[in-house]
């Protein structure tokens, strides 16, 4: 039985962590300047009513970001009080089935989430002003959300989750931030800022070559590398940070902005075939999820008091590993050749968003009772019990939402 510490023999690991990281670089950077000769191969998908793939990645995405929740609720939290998020894990069998489903299989759910979304909003279509986009957008996400706050704060002392003193805390909050028992919509945040930000890149984009993009491209694959150079070397700040500057050298060319980009230029510039596709598609994928797996079996000792922010800041989602991943696991979708969406597929799409809102009042009872009071021992082996507590979690999701969709104005409640 392997168990590494963390950071044990720290010259070792810093010396593979260069080593992964200096070849996914390449590979991204390989990748995003290949490009063949054929004809768009989404110039004609893009006309159709619905873009086949797109449901499909939805459901998928929307699957496996209850995996990721579903995953967390192994993690044993730590009382011992020795800090802040620190957490333990039962023994090497949890170890590596969590980090094989969450960091492995399911981290690619949020910058696909993003991907999606940008594939079919930029650039934006002609006529279409800043503020009409805007209304558009924000009818869509912005009620369903302010909904789903105000449920996760009021719902949860119902059973005693947190106290109706807390409850109005989290309500008299709500103006600044989610309810603590909300986690998941920290996602809302950063993909509202995609949507203000996309009037504004758009007419770049619009006017911009592959190559113009492939430069910016590259500048935000370097930015993924900031979590591993915050961690791994003595030096608080970098690149021009400083107590009174967060905004370090790439700032401009990080984040999810550089997905947006990212879902342009496969949209427009890359003219790969579907065999050409599959296997860089399938390379890219596997390479960043096995880094991804293997960053996290090498932080973790099994019934150890770990730091989550420690053990998981390679799991970010702005990072070389995970980046690679998402433009593997986007490339493979984009292989579908359906031209028409199967008729559920097509329903569990549109109700994806609200079952992403919903399905937190789901995972924890759901995986509690698989879990049955032992992570150690489940009422299944761990390896079945995440996939089976996230497929009742997503059925749960669906019914609920797809009762709800018949409701009046349903569209203010479940997007």
């Amino acid at each position: 039985m392997l168990k590494i510490g963390i950071f044990k023999r720290k010259d070792t690991y810093l010396i593979s962590v260069t080593i992964f990281l200096l070849i996914q670089i390449a590979l991204i950077t390989y990748f995003i300047y290949l490009c063949g000769r054929i004809k768009n191969p989404f110039e004609e998908r893009m006309k159709e009513e619905r873009v086949v793939f797109i449901d499909y990645l939805r459901v998928v995405a929307c699957f496996l970001v209850m995996m990721v929740h579903v995953t967390e609720n192994f993690y044993i939290p730590d009382t011992s009080g020795v800090g802040e998020n620190m957490i333990r894990i039962a023994d090497d069998t949890n170890r590596f089935w969590i980090a094989f489903w969450n960091g492995g299989i399911a981290r690619t759910c949020v910058p696909l989430f993003m991907i999606a979304s940008a594939f079919l909003l930029v650039p934006m279509k002609q006529g279409v002003s800043m503020m009409g986009f805007y209304k558009k957008r924000f009818l869509r996400i912005l009620p369903p959300m302010i909904v789903f706050m105000v449920l996760y704060a009021l719902l949860p002392p119902l059973w005693g989750a947190f106290s109706w003193e807390q409850s109005w805390a989290y309500i008299k909050a709500l103006p600044l931030n989610f309810p603590d028992y909300a986690y998941h919509l920290w996602f809302m945040y950063p993909l509202i800022s995609l949507y203000l930000i996309i009037p504004i890149v758009s007419p770049w984009l619009e006017r911009s070559s592959a190559k113009d993009e492939r430069v910016f491209l590259c500048l935000f694959a370097l930015s993924t590398l900031m979590p591993f150079i915050h961690k791994l070397t003595p030096y608080s700040y970098i690149f021009g940070e400083c107590w009174w500057n967060n905004y370090h050298l790439l700032w401009y060319c990080s984040g999810y902005l550089g997905y947006l980009v990212m879902a342009h230029y496969i949209r427009v510039h890359l003219h790969w075939s579907v065999k050409r596709r599959l296997w860089i598609g399938g390379v890219c994928f596997l390479a960043g999820s096995a880094y991804t797996v293997w960053s996290h079996l090498s932080m973790t000792v099994a019934d150890t008091s770990l730091s989550l922010s420690l053990i998981e800041y390679a799991w970010e989602f702005c990072t070389p590993n995970v980046l690679l991943a998402s433009f593997g696991a986007f490339t493979l979708f984009t292989c579908i050749r359906q031209t028409k969406t199967p008729r559920l597929v097509a329903d569990i799409s549109k109700l994806s968003f609200g079952m992403y809102l919903v399905h937190v009042f789901f995972v924890g009872p759901i995986t509690q009772y698989i879990i049955n009071g032992n992570p150690a021992e489940p009422l299944m082996p761990v390896w079945i019990a995440i996939p089976v507590a996230t497929f009742l979690c997503y059925v749960c999701c669906y019914v609920v939402c797809k009762v709800l969709s018949y409701l009046p104005y349903s569209k203010y409640i479940v997007g």
